[in-house]
């Protein structure tokens, strides 16, 4: 990376600084990016991928394979010179080559182990360090003016041109993965790696995207904060700012669909996906933790305020609505970010079916029809989204490690880190703590952090016979209940014990024993849950 590449100045890696111009020895002559240098690793574990050509990228050979897996690293970015000098200062091996380890170990979609990789390990593998700083879309070599190169779309081409010469050229199937950045990365570039494939003769080889925790939303932040880093700087204000510092270059096909100078819309994942050619599947959590991070949610221990929580659930709904129409999808109900590298990867399950085995349903229904998974083999689906509506309803999902102590937490330890007393409650109603999670997970309960008075008004289809019930907690969190129940929809408020005047409807607990709703609404009967 720190190597000179297609329009870079000498010793300068994308997104790095120049470094000393001290004459060195030649090059070794061999094929590959101009200046790269060939190594020879030593012996190397049975799942290592060594680094083949110095500074470049990690290959890990499967003789016989005609699959071939290309991994883009992610690690967020930068978009001007204040906050690369410290991003240059503090995360280096994300701006330069020079201390990346000779090998790497492959795990998750990169391992060589069928029982973590059920149906990749005997791929061909291809580990791309993310050293660029611009989401793998800059086109940008160092200047006068600009002290740092950004040349992420130029290094997956390079890339490219030196794997055809290793048996890329009598490949099959290219599949072009990547997380977070490069998860965003994938969406930029799969359908350019296609073209260029084809530009070169290589039209037989079926070309794939696989985009994990990159599929994010140019939605409203929790609270607005200026443009001041990476991590406070709204998505979109950050992406315009920074497709003008890399000198980004994003898809023809979506560049057409906006304006000249709204180009920035094209990394958020919802608009580019109906503009790309190649199938993706799409690997996205309902609660990702970087975007909560950009959003300004920031779960610091204490217990959430209403807006938080309330904010972090419509994110799940607002997401859960944009992958509606994508045709490979997996979105567990978890707060979690990353996860097709991890060594846990085959344990998280949407409705039943994990990921590992959604991928391989989509590269079936791939195979089969050939019409980019429109007719997904029976029992075996690849549109999976999960439904219940807050973080960790899944019961899945990865272990949660609190942010202080770093020690593992479950589901009842994660919903009193956010406020919620689920065995208090539990206690409450006069149910097992496991059961109420079940009833939370399953959507037929809904928890509310309060502190006021609210009216809850639920729109429910006719067809639907069901109850609303409401329990209170501690003056704090109200949990709504949809049972089955002969009767029609009922409206209520409800309040904290001390609003409200005792008496009235907003004032009083719905008691377990039966009580009747006042208004002129129909009415029912509110009794014991199941």
């Amino acid at each position: 990376c720190s190597e000179r590449l297609p329009g870079g100045g000498p010793g300068v890696s994308p997104g790095g600084r120049e470094r000393s111009r001290r004459p060195r020895a030649p090059p070794r002559r061999g094929p590959g990016p101009a200046g790269t240098r060939a190594l020879r690793p030593g012996p190397a574990p049975a799942q290592a991928l060594p680094l083949v050509c110095a500074r470049s990228y990690y290959l890990k050979e499967s003789k016989g394979s005609r699959r071939w897996l290309l991994f883009l690293e992610g690690g967020w970015y930068c978009f001007n010179r204040e906050n690369c000098d410290t991003r240059y200062d503090t995360m280096r091996r994300l701006m330069s080559s020079r201390e990346w380890p000779a090998t790497r170990v492959g795990t998750g979609i990169l391992s060589s182990q069928p029982e973590e990789n059920p149906h990749w390990w005997n791929a061909n593998m291809v580990f791309i360090p993310y050293c660029s700083s611009d989401v793998w879309s800059g086109a940008s070599s160092k200047s006068e003016k600009n002290e740092y190169a950004f040349m992420g779309a130029l290094i997956i081409q390079e890339v490219i041109k030196e794997l055809v010469g290793k048996g890329l050229s009598t490949a099959k199937v290219l599949l072009l993965a990547g997380s977070s950045a490069g998860g965003t990365g994938v969406l930029l570039n799969v359908d350019r790696v296609a073209e260029q494939l084809e530009e070169m003769g290589y039209q037989g080889i079926q070309v794939r995207g696989l985009a994990d925790s990159g599929w994010f939303l140019d939605n409203k932040q929790y609270r607005r904060t200026d443009c001041i880093d990476t991590i406070t700087c709204a998505p979109t204000e950050a992406i315009r700012r920074g497709i003008r510092y890399w000198n980004g270059i994003v898809p023809e096909r979506c560049k057409l669909q906006f304006k000249e100078g709204e180009e920035w819309n094209c990394f958020f994942g919802y608009k580019i996906y109906p503009t790309l050619r190649c199938p993706v599947f799409v690997v996205q959590w309902l609660f990702d933790e970087a975007q909560l991070t950009v959003d300004n949610v920031h779960l610091t221990g204490q217990p959430v305020q209403e807006g938080q929580w309330l904010y972090i659930q419509n994110l799940g709904r607002e997401l859960r609505n944009t992958l509606k129409d994508v045709t490979a999808s997996f979105a567990p109900a978890c707060l979690s970010h990353e996860i097709i590298t991890r060594n846990h990867w085959t344990d998280i399950q949407v409705k039943g079916t994990s990921l590992p085995r959604a991928l391989h349903c989509w590269d079936r229904s791939l195979h089969e029809s050939n019409k980019n998974g429109k007719a997904p083999l029976k029992g075996c689906p690849i549109h999976l989204i999960d439904s219940c509506p807050w973080p960790h309803c899944n019961p899945s999902c990865p272990t949660i490690r609190d942010q202080f102590t770093g020690q593992e937490m479950n589901v009842i330890q994660f919903l009193m880190h956010m406020g919620f007393d689920v065995q208090k409650m539990a206690q409450q109603q006069g149910l097992e703590p496991s059961k109420l999670l079940g009833m939370l997970s399953s959507g037929r309960c809904m928890l509310i952090p309060m502190a006021r008075s609210h009216l809850c008004t639920h729109t429910l289809p006719h067809s639907c016979t069901l109850m609303i019930r409401f329990f209170i907690s501690e003056g704090e969190v109200a949990m709504v209940c949809l049972v089955h129940y002969s009767t029609s929809v009922i409206w209520g408020t409800f309040a904290s014990p001390d609003s409200g005047a005792e008496g009235s409807p907003e004032g009083q607990h719905l008691p377990r024993e039966s009580r009747s709703t006042a208004g002129s609404q129909p009415t029912a009967t509110a009794r014991h849950l199941p």
